[in-house]
């Protein structure tokens, strides 16, 4: 006769089997819990004691893998090597972890282990930019170019915040700027700019017209002053005309709003309507002296949609000649600078002017419009220039010279907009009469 198990017997055994459950996961949240407490100091004996608490979590032998490679005071690379194999034996597909084993390899000088490491990576995380990176550099430190730049094209291409630093180092190993852009840069703008940026630190001038031709080819969109330090690196080096056709091609790029300039003057943006300043063929801005104050104004102006304002004072005799633009001009060509001026109650004796300046064997020569003062409706400023033999770089500035008068402060409001220098056509020649005898001829 089979005798039925109370209700309560039931119950208590179920409480019992519940409680051992319950108790298991408590010890074990509290040991998981433990061990990630000593993971968590980073010490070797906090390490030790984590891989002991949790034998079987792979992240306690990686990181004890870490100490050893990495610790400066007691490295042991045989260690590491063997806590990495161990985390790998409980996480084979870890690419992070087959990446530090194929590093601790190459470093104890074992080549052909640390590539099957990488290539362990590879199959684990094909598309990984850091396996690539990781790998392709392998690849570089071994001379197998062709395919360190394969591996460390597909980086960039995954991951463009690399280009930099994968230009650096494959411009290092081979400095050939075509094999470069054809088998390590994707043809993207941001990487391209980050190589320009990068040889124009290492002023190489040339390799960076390169990279800009081949950035101008796929017709990106980019912003105006991304062309600034190539252009500017191309006026150090005496390269004017091709700065000048970097900054139109790059302002094409950028789709910058026509500037309303004469067609053939060579001042950009002589009406200041673009916003863009700061270096290349812009006005720059640099930080005034005390007693004036330059800004854009967008409702007083003679044409366009702004023009250039400056405030005085009234308490300063202001040095001021710090709104500035370059120019490329040509040798022995006539020139005509102009621009139109507005003035309102301007104190003083020295009001304000256009000031072009350039330098002729190795001297500053200037040459200054008249100045205005007072208040003056919006009135043209013309002035005659031929540039001399050789010279071909100038800076056009908006100026006022301080006054000779004791105490003289300047005070009022000016404005200017529309500056040109436009070269002015030759006369014709006129032909020589004929001689006597040509003429019975």
């Amino acid at each position: 006769m089979i005798v039925p198990i109370s209700n309560s017997v039931a119950r208590l055994t179920f409480f019992f089997v519940a409680l051992a459950l319950a108790t298991a996961l408590a010890y074990s949240s509290i040991r998981n819990a433990v061990a990630a407490h000593y993971a968590g100091l980073n010490t070797r004996p906090a390490l030790e004691r984590a891989t002991q608490l949790e034998p079987g979590n792979p992240l306690n032998w990686l990181l004890l893998g870490h100490y050893w490679q990495f610790n400066l005071e007691e490295p042991d690379t045989p260690r590491a090597i063997r806590a990495y194999r161990t985390s790998l034996s409980l996480d084979p597909r870890s690419a992070t972890t087959w990446l530090d084993l194929a590093t601790a390899y190459e470093l104890q000088g074992d080549a052909g282990a640390a590539r099957d490491a990488f290539l362990q990576a590879k199959r684990v995380y094909p598309m990984s930019a850091e396996v690539s990176w990781r790998y392709g550099n392998f690849l570089l430190r071994a001379g197998e170019l062709s395919q360190a730049f394969a591996e460390i094209r597909h980086a960039v291409s995954v991951d463009p915040r690399r280009a930099a630093e994968a230009f650096s180092r494959c411009w290092r190993v081979n400095p050939d700027i075509q094999s470069i852009l054809d088998q390590v840069l994707p043809p993207t703008p941001s990487v391209y700019l980050d190589a320009i940026r990068e040889l124009i630190a290492d002023a190489q001038v040339s390799p960076a017209v390169v990279v800009w031709n081949r950035l101008v080819a796929i017709r990106p969109r980019i912003q105006l002053i991304d062309a600034i330090p190539l252009t500017d690196m191309l006026l150090f080096s005496r390269r004017p005309d091709e700065a000048r056709r970097v900054w139109l091609e790059a302002a094409s790029l950028a789709g910058t709003p026509p500037t309303g300039d004469p067609p053939d003057s060579v001042l950009w943006d002589g009406g200041f309507e673009t916003g863009v300043t700061g270096g290349g063929f812009t006005w720059t801005f640099p930080p005034t002296p005390s007693g004036v104050q330059v800004g854009i104004d967008a409702i007083e102006k003679h044409s366009g949609r702004r023009s250039l304002e400056l405030g005085f004072d009234g308490r300063h005799n202001v040095n001021f000649s710090d709104v500035c633009h370059l120019a490329i001009v040509q040798p022995a060509v006539a020139y005509r600078l102009s621009a139109w001026v507005r003035t309102q109650e301007l104190t003083s004796d020295q009001g304000v002017r256009l000031r072009l300046e350039w330098t002729e064997n190795a001297r500053t020569n200037s040459l200054e419009t008249p100045e205005f003062h007072g208040t003056q409706a919006w009135t043209k400023i013309e002035q005659p220039w031929t540039a001399p033999a050789e010279v071909r770089q100038v800076r056009v500035c908006v100026a006022r010279d301080p006054s000779d008068v004791y105490a003289s402060r300047i005070k009022g409001a000016a404005w200017f907009d529309d500056v040109a220098l436009v070269p002015v056509p030759a006369e014709p020649a006129i032909p020589a009469p004929a001689s006597p005898a040509r003429r019975k001829q």
